[in-house]
């Protein structure tokens, strides 16, 4: 099982797929049809072709997922005619403006030569991409028809409920303009396939050659784009997945208005909150997200701190660490906002004017120097050693220890030399070579604080420790280790 992109019709037909009306049509509990709301929508539905120009040595471009390339010659079923041979893949997308601006995938259209529109009537118009945008997948495209088009407009997916009715339109396998009906199966789904996801899950059903076309509510607005399936084999298991309105509205706002995105940025490299980073904190819930690094110079810098936790962004919560980037991003450039932060066990309210995320290259801050933390005394003689408490032993790096684990000149702090086989560490993924700059949330560079911080932590009945990890890139992450029983 996988998931893949909707675009491009497949080798051949999978039976059992469509959303199939009960034949009882006139049961009480049975949905309204939808004929009417079928046949206005429609005309505002189109069929994209992406088109690679060259000879058929040319390698075609690959298809998301690894799906394979339409076969040349494909027949438009919207038109007696034919798309042109060198048709890499179909796609769908639709109208919202009555001059002809039309929304789609961005994987749609990705590195094509010649994009050309197919309406329902059987016309055909040459389209050129307006603005593209990569981590909403979301692209806006253009046609000249010289005449109104029929077009759709964004309702509010947020309003959304789980079993709602839905409808989609689109292109699958190439076979045209086909409507399914189904429900919203759930919210907000991550499917890992880009820095926002936040994805409206549906039932109806949806196949390669969708990607781009509507999802539409009960009253024919557009809540979803669709994007995305889980397959297996090639053919959709009836599980598909939309880009909700909330998200896709203001990409589209701004590739029309300045033909690129304008994102909010804050400068932080963050990560999920744990259960065994919440032990070790002592919180009850997992909610927020942990702040890694913050990037030197960005909006950020002396505001936020490394091991923060964001609780709020402008008003709102972090559930999760995957709520914040889309948060932001959906911010306006040059906007200050609040935010609500837990740092050293408490919370407070900072303050950060957001920059704009495509303007400024995607560099992180090295971890800072550690600096000795005071009154920290080593553990007393008798009580089980770091390695037994925590599954892994430390020394100060030295010349010798750089050699041996291939890290910098510069790089400084406390190496873990051995890990215990079994213990929670290894399970962790801490191998020797690592760098530890933190042990819960103080910065440590002599094994005797980091035993002092442990005692702490036992003798206050913590169950797990937290540690910042620095890896030979000097990428840093957090993570909560487990202690064994003293």
């Amino acid at each position: 099982m996988r998931l893949r992109s909707v675009t491009g019709p497949g080798a051949g037909f999978v039976l059992g797929l469509s959303v199939v009306l009960a034949a009882a049509a006139a049961h009480a509990d049975g949905p309204t049809p939808v004929a009417g709301l079928a046949a206005r929508l429609s005309p505002s539905v189109v069929n994209i072709s992406s088109i690679h120009h060259g000879s058929a040595a040319l390698p075609l471009p690959k298809s998301p997922d690894g799906a394979q390339p339409e076969a040349p010659g494909k027949a438009n079923p919207n038109s007696d005619g034919g798309i042109p041979e060198d048709a890499e893949s179909l796609g769908s997308g639709f109208i919202i403006s009555a001059d002809g601006l039309i929304v789609t995938n961005n994987h749609v259209i990705d590195g094509s030569d010649d994009i050309q529109i197919y309406l329902t009537d059987g016309s055909h118009y040459p389209a050129k991409i307006i603005g593209d945008d990569a981590k909403t997948d979301l692209a806006v495209l253009k046609i000249n028809a010289n005449k109104p088009l029929p077009f759709v407009q964004f309702g509010d997916s947020t309003a959304a409920q789980v079993g709602d009715w839905v409808m989609a339109i689109g292109n699958p396998f190439g076979l045209g303009g086909s409507v399914t009906l189904g429900i919203v199966s759930a919210r907000n789904r991550d499917i890992q396939s880009g820095p926002y996801d936040s994805f409206i899950q549906t039932d109806a059903s949806i196949n390669q050659g969708n990607s781009g076309g509507p999802l539409f509510d009960m009253n024919g607005k557009v809540i979803g784009i669709n994007s995305a399936i889980i397959a297996e084999g090639g053919g959709s298991l009836g599980i598909g997945f939309a880009i909700p309105e909330d998200l896709a509205k203001p990409v589209v706002d701004q590739l029309v208005a300045y033909g690129e995105t304008r994102r909010g940025w804050l400068g932080v490299g963050i990560q999920d909150v744990t259960d065994d980073i919440a032990a070790a904190m002592g919180r009850s819930d997992t909610h927020g997200a942990m702040v890694t690094d913050v990037t030197k110079a960005g909006p950020a810098d002396g505001v936020v701190e490394d091991g923060d936790i964001i609780l709020t962004f402008d008003g709102k919560p972090i559930e999760t660490m995957h709520d914040l980037p889309r948060l932001v991003a959906e911010t306006a450039v040059g906007k200050t906002v609040e935010l609500t932060v837990l740092r050293d066990g408490k919370q407070q309210s900072v303050s950060v004017t957001l920059k704009r995320l495509e303007d400024t290259p995607a560099t992180t801050r090295p971890a800072a120097a550690a600096t000795p933390k005071p009154n920290k005394k080593p553990s007393p003689a008798g009580t089980p050693t770091l390695g037994d408490l925590i599954g892994f032993k430390l020394a100060v790096l030295d010349a010798a220890g750089r050699k041996t684990y291939g890290l910098s000149p510069t790089a400084q702090g406390l190496v873990i030399t051995s890990v215990v086989s079994g213990s929670d560490a290894d399970q962790k993924g801490l191998v020797p070579g690592l760098l530890v700059a933190e042990a819960n949330q103080h910065k440590v560079t002599t094994v005797a604080e980091v035993e002092a911080i442990v005692a702490d932590a036992v003798k206050a009945g913590r169950t797990a420790m937290l540690f910042k990890i620095i890896d030979p890139s000097g990428q840093a992450r957090f993570i909560g280790v487990k202690l064994a029983a003293s």
